[in-house]
């Protein structure tokens, strides 16, 4: 491993985060929306997400712009993971691509959910999120894949169920976030003093502040049964199937 010092990184944090930020707010459902002759945000619940566009379009639609603000989420991460993974911080063993993958999925979300070229009012970054981890937990084993597949089919089982979408997501969002923090408690418990460490932690805080923050009104609404429900069902028909909700 290689060492690199803070002096010699500094630079690349702000290229990252500038990047990333600018990444996230490509807004799909917009694109979507705009081929399809609509405008997102005058649409549904106007919110340019996932949700919103399976409602209007049908769920092939909705999943198709998923993969597309999943893939948002974690290809950037990646890319630094197999920029950085030969590399720890000077004097840790702290690897680089550690720090890096969140560091940028957490711009990636901010650009998301307060894009400035959609004045600041963005999608609720849980399709980034969760593609996010889905990219960087495989980073640590291959067959960690199964198992984020597996997460996956239990959010949206949990969905199906309940139809409460915005709780299914947020569980979901907090079960991979436990999952990775458990893997850096076991891989620093060492160092876990090492300030490093503690910005790894508290990236992770901050993809789970920042997303049950923008579903703050969903919460609300769910804790006051006010919350409207999401049924795949019907959600499969589109905004046919959505008038009878």
């Amino acid at each position: 491993m290689k060492e690199i010092a803070f002096s010699n990184f500094w630079y690349w944090m702000i290229l990252m985060a500038v990047v990333c930020y600018f990444i996230g707010c490509l807004n799909f459902a917009v694109f979507i929306s705009r081929a399809r002759h609509k405008d997102v945000h005058k649409i549904g619940s106007g919110n340019p997400g996932s949700m919103n566009v399976s409602r209007e379009f049908g769920l092939k639609v909705g999943f198709l712009n998923f993969l597309l603000d999943a893939c948002k989420g974690g290809v950037p991460a990646l890319v630094t993971y197999f920029i950085f993974r030969g590399y720890v911080f000077e004097d840790t063993q702290i690897l680089v691509s550690d720090f890096t993958r969140y560091f940028c999925g957490v711009f990636v979300i901010l650009g998301h959910i307060y894009p400035v070229t959609m004045k600041f009012k963005g999608g609720k970054g849980i399709a980034c999120t969760l593609g996010l981890f889905a990219f960087c937990l495989p980073c640590e084993q291959v067959w960690f894949i199964p198992i984020a597949i597996a997460g996956y089919l239990l959010i949206v089982a949990y969905i199906a169920l309940t139809e409460w979408g915005s709780m299914g997501s947020l569980i979901g969002v907090a079960g991979f976030s436990i999952w990775q923090g458990m893997i850096f408690f076991l891989r620093y418990q060492e160092d876990l003093t090492s300030g490093w460490v503690v910005w790894l932690f508290m990236l992770l805080i901050a993809i789970n502040f920042l997303t049950w923050f923008a579903h703050r009104k969903n919460l609300v609404r769910l804790f006051s049964g006010e919350e409207h429900r999401t049924s795949v069902k019907k959600l499969s028909k589109g905004k046919r199937g959505m008038k009878n909700m």
